[in-house]
């Protein structure tokens, strides 16, 4: 494919993007499917083409006026600094190429820059921005370019249960691939912005080694607590990222995994996919499907010693991977999220014993998810007291770089707000809760 072509694919992509919910990647997926003539260069490049124009569309839309795709493209080439005629020479009409410029496009491509609204500069819809303001203060641009501007890297989970994360690594050079350790979480692998690999591909991958997890998700789970001989309900499992990583937790040398394992999630579909990789990792997980008001846990009421609900959000802490998220949240969806968290959050609180924990967690920054949540939380069930950050980060799961950095951003407190900025992961929050005797 052409230059010209491969922008012409761009602007149908983004198109898609605009008219469905689907991810990105997705999107991606299946216009390769539906173009078998674009070679793996061609994918990957036109891959580049919508993440980049993604995470610019704030200042591309405002240059051209316009937030369609081929108006994206335009404007996220004049973000990049080409002139007026490269663009020109890129979109000819000829071939596969782009329509040519209209009048209008000429004129907004060439307009004076013109003062910024703060929304644009900071990469965000203006309503996002003045949210960031009141939560982050002076550092709220900083804070939403790390999280819309940047891209971020691969991270990996070592499964315990095969071995140390040394032995992963060797795994993982076989296949050519050159991994770091993560700073933060002692089972953590981290991979280069620049390699682009197959993960999946891999024998690491295909063994049980490693599982595809962000550091920020390794933190929490790590800070829940889980342990061999438990009763542990993941409640809101998903696609069991952080059940995996429980059970691991759970799993005793010369023993195996010891205790009980509960995933549980209103979409049957997501357990049922969760088979695969249970049996890749070589643990027991019992699946139980929820109803939509929860029901279904009626025999575990006051039973497990921990309780993970990692609940429904806005998945804003996500925005370095789906940076299209920040563009399909309204004011209206956050308040109607933190409604549902609330309500999720109480559910779960039943099945938690005298003595246990719960612990609530979301991939989101915003404040109304996270800290006004777990607020209303404590303040309606007296009977569950905080435990802090800092004394559930004892852990050996966690490095000693971790405890110090987690001892800065939460203090005394018990909960924790992780960010690009902040951490170098992606945005996860976390209260931690034990239930009074």
């Amino acid at each position: 494919m052409t230059p010209s072509a491969r922008l012409a694919a761009a602007i149908e992509v983004l198109d898609e993007l605009a008219a469905r919910r689907a991810p990105a990647d997705e999107v991606l997926r299946q216009w390769g499917k539906a173009h078998r003539f674009a070679g793996s260069g061609d994918r990957r490049a036109l891959a580049e083409i919508v993440y980049t124009t993604l995470r610019t569309r704030a200042g591309a839309a405002w240059r051209m006026g316009a937030d369609d795709g081929r108006a994206l493209v335009l404007g996220q080439l004049a973000e990049r600094g080409e002139t007026l005629e490269a663009v020109e020479a890129l979109f000819t009409g000829q071939g596969h190429a782009p329509s040519p410029l209209s009048t209008y496009e000429r004129a907004r491509l060439i307009a004076p820059p013109g003062e910024r609204p703060d929304g644009v500069r900071a990469g965000v819809p203006e309503f996002i921005a003045d949210l960031f303001k009141a939560q982050f203060g002076d550092a709220w641009r900083d804070e939403a370019q790390a999280l819309v501007g940047q891209r971020a890297p691969l991270d990996l989970r070592v499964n315990r249960i095969r071995g140390a994360p040394e032995q992963a690594m060797s795994l993982l050079k076989v296949d050519g691939l050159e991994p770091e350790r993560t700073p933060f979480s002692a089972l953590g692998l981290r991979l280069s912005l620049k390699a682009a690999p197959d993960i999946q591909a891999t024998r690491a991958f295909k063994t049980g080694w490693v599982e595809v997890q962000d550091e920020a998700s390794q933190i929490a789970a790590a800070l829940a607590g889980a342990k061999p001989g438990m009763t542990v309900i993941d409640y809101c499992a998903g696609g069991g990222g952080k059940t995996l990583a429980l059970a691991a937790a759970m799993w005793r040398s010369g023993e195996g995994q010891v205790g009980r394992l509960v995933a549980s999630d209103v979409h049957g579909r997501r357990l049922q996919a969760m088979a695969e990789r249970l049996a890749r990792n070589d643990v027991e997980v019992e699946l139980r499907q929820l109803g939509a008001e929860g029901e279904g846990m009626g025999d575990l009421a006051a039973l497990a010693d921990l309780v993970f609900v990692d609940a429904p959000c806005s998945g804003s802490g996500t925005w370095r991977r789906h940076p299209e998220g920040a563009w399909r949240l309204t004011p209206e969806s956050i308040a109607r999220l933190s409604t549902l968290q609330g309500q999720i959050l109480g559910r779960a609180a039943t099945l938690v014993r005298p003595g246990g924990r719960l612990a609530y967690a979301t991939c989101s920054v915003f404040a109304a998810e996270n800290d006004a949540v777990a607020a209303a939380f404590a303040a309606a069930h007296l009977q569950f007291r905080p435990i802090a950050i800092k004394t559930a980060a004892q852990t050996p799961d966690l490095t000693d770089a971790a405890r110090l950095r987690l001892a800065e951003l939460a203090a005394d407190g018990h909960t924790l707000q992780l960010t690009p900025r902040r951490s170098g992961t992606d945005g996860f929050f976390l209260a931690l809760f034990e239930r009074s005797a």
